[in-house]
């Protein structure tokens, strides 16, 4: 900040303007305009050319020059100007430790002032700028830089060395420009990257969270990561066996065989990856720590930097991602945003990896609530299809079975509201009760009733909806067909003419909530060709994104699969119903029987 005592040397306060005061009145007035452009401007070295043209103008200046050290004290590289509103020269200077040979370095905003052809003056590296410039004083004020950096502004003044006696507060003031002006870019570059890296964070979580799929999930980190974060990323899951490489991800096309590979290395998959397992923010492999590595520089992919995190997610570590970096130290994140993003990582992978154990617990128990094999019977074709809905964080209560008794062959679909321990109970009472009784040829009506005495008894609070069908050979070649229809969606009969109508008895209660309950029943003929078709609620309510059902639709469908096999008949079905609703909210079970005509008698005994 300018402070007013500097002001007053300046010549802003003094009471009256003087003649003498007019060089220090142009130089404040000067310097205000510079201040001001230095509280918006992002170019440090276009302001330090105006502060260069600034110092100029004062009587007996002959040269400016600027030079910039690092932290250890070796000068980098001298800008000079000899000459106002000629862009200043700049040359990068050989390495050497010039504060070592010209005395320690003075405290930042100290100034100094010594003759250039002295000892300190011949040690500086500026020293052939000022001699050219016939320089025989100089004067001269540090400033702090980045990263520990620092640099030196100073004067040569012409003639025997006599400068006004503000020069040292201007020139320190011109110091306070500089490193004002390059903290508040620093913090304005630091702080946009902070936003930058937030809003990274944000967007990988929303994109690794947006899928449950484990295989989907992996990729995404890998990707999202690059090159955003590092030219490389590889992601390894820990097993029993010791880690493995799941996902890869390179900036560079040619480099990626290369890049997999490295992440393959078996001495990096047996030494250095269970090295993370026990730290807390992962480490940083750079220069020496690489070698003997793939990823050191002459290695399969060389790399300057690699970082490498720990997965851990809910107490459990599930293994690691690897950053490879080819960009400078100043450009890679943080420790603590590593972790972050591991982290976030690491929750995304074990909810993809939980989701789909669960969702294959469920699969399998579901597997076991429906008939492992149907049954065959003379005179029929029979296919099933089953689709675990992408809720079924649960099992679900659709079920189906086929039964052939010693008279009839009867079919079951049925559905249990509800999901869970309790759906399943009654999905496994529901099926068996009605399994048992159609072996011994039970009608259908009588064989819902029965069930529904079975449920209230159990005292649950789940009701059932469910259909069952009885189909008897006629001696013809036809079936004579019994329905009986408790709650659930009618039968759909297709003919061999591809001609559909729906076939459904008067529709009963649902199962599980009366105690006097009595279901009609209705009859029809399936002749050779026909197909009945018996499903749940999950195929008819499937829904668009612009609230129309599928049920709407089904005529439509069914017509397009007349003449397919069940088999072709059941898989064509559920899938338009999954396309229709872009995926499966509910579950679905679809069974299909059709009589077998003459010609698919033949095939059927050419096949045995």
């Amino acid at each position: 900040m300018i402070s007013s005592d500097v002001w007053t040397v300046l010549g802003e306060n003094l009471p009256g303007p003087r003649a003498a005061d007019a060089p220090r009145s142009d130089w404040a007035a000067g310097l205000h305009r510079i201040w001001l452009r230095a509280q918006t401007t992002t170019d440090v070295t276009g302001l330090s050319d105006e502060l260069y043209d600034l110092l100029l103008t004062v009587p007996r200046v002959a040269v400016v020059t600027g030079c910039r050290f690092s932290s250890n004290g070796r000068a980098l590289y001298l800008r000079s100007s000899a000459e106002a509103g000629t862009p200043p020269v700049r040359v990068l200077l050989p390495s050497g430790d010039a504060w070592s040979r010209a005395g320690a370095p003075p405290a930042h905003g100290e100034v100094r002032r010594f003759r250039a052809d002295d000892s300190h003056g011949r040690a500086r590296p500026e020293q052939p700028v000022w001699e050219a410039a016939s320089a025989t004083h100089v004067v001269e004020c540090t400033l702090p830089l980045e990263d520990g950096d620092w640099a030196a502004v100073a004067v040569g003044l012409a003639g025997d060395g006599q400068a006004l006696p503000a020069l040292p507060a201007m020139l320190t003031q011109v110091c306070d420009v500089v490193a004002s002006c390059n903290t508040r870019i620093l913090h304005e570059r630091d702080n946009a990257r902070r936003q930058a890296r937030d809003a990274l964070l944000a967007e990988a979580s929303l994109q690794m969270d947006s899928s449950l799929d484990t295989e989907e999930t992996l990729q995404r980190v890998a990707r999202m990561t690059v090159p955003a974060v590092a030219e490389g990323c590889l992601v390894h899951l820990r097993y029993p066996t010791g880690y493995r490489l799941v996902a890869a991800a390179h900036l560079a096309a040619d480099a990626r065989e290369s890049f997999e590979a490295a992440g393959r290395d078996p001495a990096w998959l047996a030494e250095v990856l269970p090295k993370v397992s026990g730290l807390r923010e992962g480490i940083v492999l750079t220069g020496e720590q690489l070698a003997g590595t793939p990823f050191a520089a002459y290695g399969a992919a060389p790399s300057g930097t690699v970082t490498v995190n720990p997965l851990r997610a809910r107490g459990r570590l599930l293994g690691t991602v690897t950053f490879a970096y080819q960009r400078g130290a100043a450009e890679i994140a943080g420790p603590a945003f590593l972790a972050d993003l591991a982290l976030r990582a690491a929750l995304a992978i074990d909810n993809a990896t939980l989701y789909e154990q669960r969702r294959q617990n469920v699969r399998s128990l579901q597997q076991h609530l429906l008939p492992a094999v149907l049954p065959e019977f003379p005179g029929l074709e029979l296919a099933a299809a089953y689709e675990v809905g992408d809720a079924a964080l649960d099992v679900g209560g659709d079920f189906y079975d086929a039964v052939a008794g010693a008279r009839s062959f009867s079919l079951v679909v049925g559905d249990v509201c509800g999901r869970g321990a309790e759906a399943a109970a009654l999905t496994g009472l529901a099926r068996h009760t009605l399994r048992t009784l159609l072996e011994d040829d039970v009608a259908p009506a009588a064989a819902l009733t029965r069930l529904n005495r079975s449920l209230r008894a159990s005292a649950s609070s789940k009701f059932v909806t469910a259909i069952a069908a009885a189909l008897a050979p006629r001696g013809d070649g036809s079936f004579a067909l019994r329905i009986a229809t408790a709650g659930h969606p009618p039968v759909c009969v297709l003919r061999a003419d591809g001609t559909f109508h729906s076939l459904n008895s008067a529709p009963g209660p649902l199962l599980g909530v009366l105690d006097d309950y009595a279901l009609p029943e209705a009859t029809e003929v399936l002749r050779p060709g026909d197909t009945a078709v018996l499903l749940t609620d999950g195929i008819t309510e499937s829904r668009a994104a612009d609230g129309a059902f599928f049920e709407d639709r089904l005529p439509q469908v069914l017509a397009g699969l007349a003449g397919r096999g069940p088999q072709e008949l059941v898989a064509g079905l559920a899938r338009a119903a999954l396309d229709f609703g872009r995926g499966c909210a509910d579950d679905m079970a679809v069974l299909a029987v059709r009589v077998r005509t003459a010609t698919s008698r033949d095939e059927r005994r050419a096949e045995r």
